[in-house]
């Protein structure tokens, strides 16, 4: 693979981090190294798991929550965004070490404002050439799309959880 491509996976439905980790499981078994960072999770869904089991496969998960961002005060929004800027920034200083970098859920630490997009897409325009993205989240920016070559919405057409059905260990989580 000589040039590595940007993928966004986005939209309102299910799907896009079990995506973005099907396409992790798929580089890990042709023997590419996997970079697999998320924000806002903490990386216990089932299916990590399996994925750490692969040598070739890392997790960066933030070590810190701070819960919806919409409920912080403004001193805690200022530590998320510190944190979460710097989450940011080991990642990408870690990238070029590897095939594959997943950022899950980076368009919502971009639209919240707590990792700042323009150094996103700086990264993106200045990631090593061999190096595959995948972006994942909601609402991605125009400049985001425009850098992506690969866009794939989830859209959502009916979901349990709005019957009140929460989320199911091996199925959702």
């Amino acid at each position: 693979m000589k040039k590595g491509l940007i993928h966004i996976y986005c939209g309102d439905g299910k799907g896009k981090t079990t995506a973005s980790l099907g396409l992790s499981l798929r580089a890990a078994g042709a023997g590419m190294r996997v970079l697999y960072v998320q924000f806002f999770k903490d990386g216990r869904s089932s299916e990590f798991r399996l994925l750490e089991r692969e040598g070739n496969v890392t997790f960066l998960r933030p070590e810190k929550a701070f819960g919806f961002f919409r409920t912080l005060s403004e001193a805690q929004r200022r530590e998320a965004r510190e944190f979460y800027t710097g989450h940011f920034r080991a990642a990408a200083a870690m990238a070029a070490d590897y095939d594959l970098l997943v950022l899950d859920e980076i368009m919502s630490a971009c639209s919240t404002g707590v990792v700042p997009e323009e150094e996103v897409l700086a990264f993106l325009g200045s990631k090593p050439e061999g190096l595959e993205v995948v972006l994942t989240g909601r609402n991605p920016s125009e400049a985001l799309c425009q850098a992506a070559d690969y866009i794939t919405e989830m859209r959502k057409v009916k979901h349990p959880f709005d019957q009140g059905i929460p989320a199911r260990k091996g199925i959702e989580f």
